[in-house]
């Protein structure tokens, strides 16, 4: 519980750290790290506007999508700490609750009846797609490497030895895990959540019709799942085993490089062109199956 709102609070600053980041390496003064805080406190007391031509489903949408978020965070475990409810196969719970909550987000941004959002919802569903198969098989590779297929005993039993294959591996992971965050959470190279062009939107353009608390809560939901998989990342690079307080210190400085990583790629990283993007993701698929190939040279089930 208490990794929980560890995360919860990081994840109050997270999108803070990246605007200063970014503000910073393009020499303006720009706004404060608590600026994103106070834009949601701003958002949750303004009323919302409701079109006619929308179900029940857009209103929905956003508080499932945070729901599904932070359902999630019951089965991450921080600073190597066990999760609040750790499973055999939870990282398949793991990534299949997170694909609800962006079904109902594409549900709503059909519902809405615009051709822009629904433009939106169809790159959303297909990049959710081709990221999947990179997710699976990096997680498979790391259950067959420790043995185990939860995130709390997994996390645990990897170690990075004196072994350059390890080595090689946990490097690959780390790059793995970054970039599927970015893609999950709508960031560069993918999407850049500050563009104001329909045509080259992504996430922002599902969310054009949403206001007030709706959209304070999917900014919210979006930041928490960065810091979720800046959890994941996390503990595969904590593979060694300090003190209790050390683990924490260190989980959160992890968070923070993670946020100054996407704030240097989003200052200095160019957006894919958009018939690029499948092809870019795919690519991480390919680089999990060297990750996959590495293991098996480890555990010597490679003829």
């Amino acid at each position: 519980m208490v990794g929980m709102i560890i995360i919860l609070l990081i994840a109050l600053v997270f999108p803070g750290i990246i605007l200063r980041t970014k503000s910073v390496l393009s020499g303006r003064k720009g706004p404060g790290l608590f600026q994103p805080l106070r834009d949601w406190w701003v958002l949750m007391r303004k009323g919302r506007v409701v079109s006619n031509s929308t179900s029940m489903i857009f209103q929905i949408a956003p508080s499932i999508q945070l729901a599904a978020t932070m359902v999630v965070l019951l089965v991450v475990p921080v600073a190597n700490q066990p999760a609040v409810l750790g499973f055999e196969g939870d990282f398949v719970f793991f990534a299949y609750v997170l694909a609800v909550g962006r079904f109902f987000m594409i549900l709503a941004a059909l519902d809405a009846g615009s051709s822009f959002e629904g433009m939106g919802a169809n790159r959303e569903a297909l990049f959710g797609l081709l990221v999947e198969p990179a997710f699976f098989i990096l997680l498979g590779t790391f259950a067959m490497l420790t043995g185990y297929t939860s995130f709390t005993e997994l996390f645990t039993s990897f170690r990075v030895d004196g072994s350059p294959f390890v080595f090689i591996f946990g490097l690959i992971a780390c790059y793995l895990l970054v970039q599927i965050a970015m893609i999950e959470t709508s960031r560069m190279p993918l999407d850049d959540p500050k563009t104001h062009l329909e045509l080259t939107m992504i996430h922002e353009v599902m969310i054009l019709d949403y206001s007030g608390f709706d959209k304070a809560l999917i900014h919210l939901g979006t930041a928490i799942k960065s810091v979720v998989f800046g959890s994941l990342i996390a503990n595969a690079l904590l593979s060694f085993e300090p003190g209790l307080g050390w683990q924490l210190i260190l989980f959160v400085l992890i968070q923070v490089v993670f946020a100054i990583i996407i704030g240097i790629s989003e200052s200095f990283r160019a957006r894919n062109k958009m018939f690029r993007n499948a092809q870019y993701i795919l690519t991480l698929s390919a680089i999990s199956l060297l990750a996959f190939v590495v293991v098996l040279i480890i555990t010597h089930k490679l003829p």
